[in-house]
Formats: structure tokens, sequence, C-alpha cells
């Protein structure tokens, strides 16, 4: 199973926002949609970063100036991707290996998507018990 399976699914829609944008906004908005993370890009769609609640609380600890600055003061700016065409596995091992939740997916250097852990575990359980189906099935049958 791809990328691709899971956005046919989901859907493409990913929440972006400017590098100006203000962490408190930022704090706002990931609450109000109930989202672990939003892609921060520039004008054209390509992505500069990406800022997770884990590094808004990162930031707190560390004591951050204001929450009126900017979010390009806290955002992850080496973003980790992947295409639609990267299987479950490739994705869980390169969320696994990087400790993080969310992978924006990308397309010909245009931002194409989002998953995150829990997609891609429910992905993978679904595999699993298809092909557990098909097992059955086939001992059944002999």
């Amino acid at each position: 199973m791809t990328v691709a399976a899971i956005l046919s699914k989901k859907g493409r829609d990913v929440v972006t926002v400017s590098a100006d944008l203000s962490i408190s906004d930022v704090v706002h908005l990931l609450a109000n949609r109930r989202i672990g993370a939003v892609v921060v890009t520039d004008p054209a769609n390509r992505i500069v970063g990406i800022v997770s609640e884990r590094d808004v609380v990162r930031a707190l600890a560390r004591g951050v100036g204001s929450i009126d600055g900017a979010v390009s003061s806290i955002m992850t700016a080496k973003v980790v991707t992947c295409t639609d065409r990267d299987t479950i596995n490739e994705v869980m091992a390169r969320m696994t290996e990087g400790r993080f939740r969310h992978l924006p997916v990308v397309d010909a250097g245009q931002l194409a998507g989002i998953v995150s852990i829990g997609d891609v575990v429910k992905a993978r359980i679904e595999q699993v018990e298809r092909e557990a189906d098909e097992m059955r099935a086939y001992i059944a049958m002999a």
C-alpha cells in the first residue's frame, strides 16, 4: 500500500501558514482545527518549514521571547517529506527514525498532502487485517 492510497481516503487538504504568522495564531489554529501540525509555505506553495505541537512546547520550555513572535522562529526548517508513491513501510521507517508524527507529501516540488502516524498505522492495520482474511479464505478452500 502507498501514500496515494491513504490520501485517496483522507483527502489532500493541508493546513498551511506563512512564516510571518504569529506563534499565538498558530497555537490557536492547531487547537481550533484539532490538528498536530501545520506546514509553513512560501507564496509559491513550496515548503519552508513545519510547526508541530512539539515545536511549540519546546519553544515554551526554552523561554521563547514572545508568543507574538513569528512562527519562523520555532518551526522545523529541515522538513522530511515523502511522495505519494512511497510505501507505508517506507513512511513508517522514516517517521520512526526521525521521531516525528507528520510527513508532508510532495509532488513535483509542490505540497500535495500530509500523512500522520495515525493515518499510517490505520492503513497498516487495515492491510494486515485484509491479508489475514485472505489467508483464512485460502485455508478454508483447501
